[in-house]
């Protein structure tokens, strides 16, 4: 019976080439993208944050972002200069192997200016982060992070923010 032969090479040659494909499949993405969202923004708001906790498998910089939703996306940084909160944007955010990182509304975050449309709850924005390891090589990471309407409690009011 050489029917039985033939389908045992084919089931082995259809086993082979899954396992090829997997071989090469894409690596592990360079960091861990944990709880992302977006603050959403009514109309003639032009600016917005994104945060999110990030975790890099090997020591990386944020050096950048970028979205179709804003002319201008920047990593930013938060920090109290006597009473006011003061918001400026950082060339990059080093991310430690293994240690998350929070992007958070009053810290390190990811500011989008220049909004094309109002970013609406309940709908996504795609966002594209960059990093750059040790050595200069660069590496993207693509999402799509929810718009929700306010932030966690304990979130700096916004009446605080100064650029």
């Amino acid at each position: 019976m050489p029917f039985i032969p033939s389908l045992r090479r084919a089931a082995l040659c259809m086993a082979l080439a899954a396992a090829g494909a997997s071989a090469l499949a894409q690596p592990a993405a360079p960091v861990e993208v944990q709880d992302a969202w977006v603050r959403a923004a009514v109309p003639g708001q032009s600016g917005t944050g994104a945060f999110m906790k990030l975790t890099a498998r090997a020591g990386l910089r944020l050096v950048g972002v970028s979205t179709p939703v804003a002319g201008v996306a920047e990593v930013h940084e938060m920090k109290m200069e006597g009473d006011t909160m003061r918001m400026r944007a950082i060339p990059g955010l080093d991310l430690p192997e293994h240690k998350t990182v929070e992007l958070k509304p009053g810290g390190y975050h990811l500011m989008l200016m220049d909004l094309k449309h109002p970013v609406a709850k309940g709908t996504t924005i795609p966002l594209t982060l960059q990093f750059q390891d040790a050595q200069g090589a660069k590496s993207t990471l693509s999402l799509d992070a929810p718009v929700r309407s306010a932030a966690p409690a304990g979130a700096a009011p916004a009446h605080m923010y100064k650029h």
